[in-house]
């Protein structure tokens, strides 16, 4: 446990820091969990002021060596332009102010649509870049789960509900839902995250309460689009009865949309006591649970057999990572991250895994050695 003496403030370091300049250490939150690593990007001052509300700090022998470099004359070096990557994490940043709001905030419904319009943008600018940030794991910062599982679901709903030939006025219904069926237990589900056990009988008394709570917050915040305020009711009923809060059968379009998109993001993200399940099980799960359920399809379909992120092996003899769906077919364009021996290496080749020296042999699970794939290596930089 650090001592609260060795946890300095990052409102009492902001002389140290410098917007588009790099972090010269790391930053934790209030319950020591990674928020920042070293390294990264301040991206604005609106980042910082949340980082600040967060009750965020570093440590104090690194702050110090820092102000003494400073002090010797180092001056920070400057990053490279925001890049597409760079926008989404802003993203991050934004959301996590947004999800501060509903309490206080009588118009937060308005403010929402304008957010999801954002990440709608960004989808649009590049849908397999959207599902690879989703899909490969970065710093394992649980604190920031909730925020970064609410705009997964907001991915991956979205591109679900244009598989199902969805008008505009509905895809913006359902991502808005995706955004804020959590927003009642954030807090929770940060504690959740990082927990190594199943949930405890106060915590499940949370969790089965939350639907309804976060509709209590939207109506208070002045959201009144019944599709909206329905789906996020509903995300956790079941068609078959067995879901809740009201084990109800008569259960929205949207609502399993969220339900389906909600499933399928926990199942391939990682928490403290699981390891993230291979997309491809989890496709296979849903089908298999689901089959014949036109949601379940559809978003199986929209992310693909082997989803940008997917860890893959070929049969080359390479590991590479898929960064683009096939137009049609289930054969995704990769990036190898090894050699044909299967040894890592820093060269990046792009490969059709169409042509039969290159199909895909099986999904790698568990990789400790390509566990974290940066974004920039297999995409290259793409101006934001």
């Amino acid at each position: 446990m650090t001592r609260d003496i060795d946890r300095i403030p990052l409102s009492e370091v902001r002389d140290l820091l410098r917007i588009g300049h790099k972090l010269p250490f790391r930053v934790l939150d209030a319950q020591a969990r990674l928020l920042l690593n070293e390294g990264h990007v301040l991206l604005n001052e609106a980042q910082f002021d949340s980082l600040a509300q967060r009750g965020a700090w570093a440590e104090r022998p690194l702050v110090e060596a820092e102000r003494a470099a400073q002090a010797a004359g180092r001056t920070p070096h400057a990053a490279p332009p925001p890049s597409l990557f760079d926008r989404w994490d802003r993203l991050l940043w934004d959301f996590d102010k947004l999800s501060r709001a509903p309490a206080r905030d009588a118009a937060i419904g308005g403010a929402v649509a304008a957010f999801f319009s954002t990440l709608k943008a960004l989808v649009d600018r590049d849908a397999d870049v959207a599902l690879f940030l989703a899909l490969r794991p970065d710093d394992q910062r649980f604190a920031l789960y909730p925020l970064t599982h609410s705009l997964h679901c907001a991915v991956v709903a979205l591109l679900t509900a244009r598989q199902l030939g969805w008008p505009e006025s509905r895809i913006v219904s359902v991502g808005c839902a995706a955004l804020t069926m959590n927003w009642s237990m954030f807090d929770l589900q940060a504690r959740m995250a990082e927990q190594d056990t199943g949930p405890t009988a106060s915590q499940l008394k949370l969790i089965r309460a939350h639907p309804e709570a976060a509709v209590e917050l939207l109506r208070a915040g002045g959201v009144d689009d019944l599709e909206w305020l329905s789906a996020v009711a509903q995300h956790h009923e079941n068609p078959a009865g067995t879901g809740y809060p009201h084990a109800l059968t008569d259960v929205t379009e949207a609502a399993q949309v969220l339900r389906a998109s909600d499933i399928y993001m926990a199942k391939v993200s990682a928490r403290a006591g699981r390891p993230a399940m291979a997309a491809q099980q989890a496709s296979r799960e849903m089908f298999q649970q689901r089959s014949g359920d036109k949601v379940a399809m559809a978003l199986i379909r929209a992310v693909g057999v082997h989803p940008p992120g997917s860890l893959l092996q070929l049969r080359s003899g390479e590991i590479a990572v898929a960064i683009q769906r096939p137009a049609s077919g289930t054969q995704p364009i990769v990036a190898t991250l090894s050699d044909t021996k299967g040894r890592p290496c820093a060269q990046t080749c792009k490969r059709d895994t169409a042509e039969p020296e290159f199909a895909v042999l099986a999904p790698l699970v568990g990789s400790k050695t390509f566990a974290r794939v940066v974004p920039e290596r297999v995409y290259g930089l793409i101006p934001g």
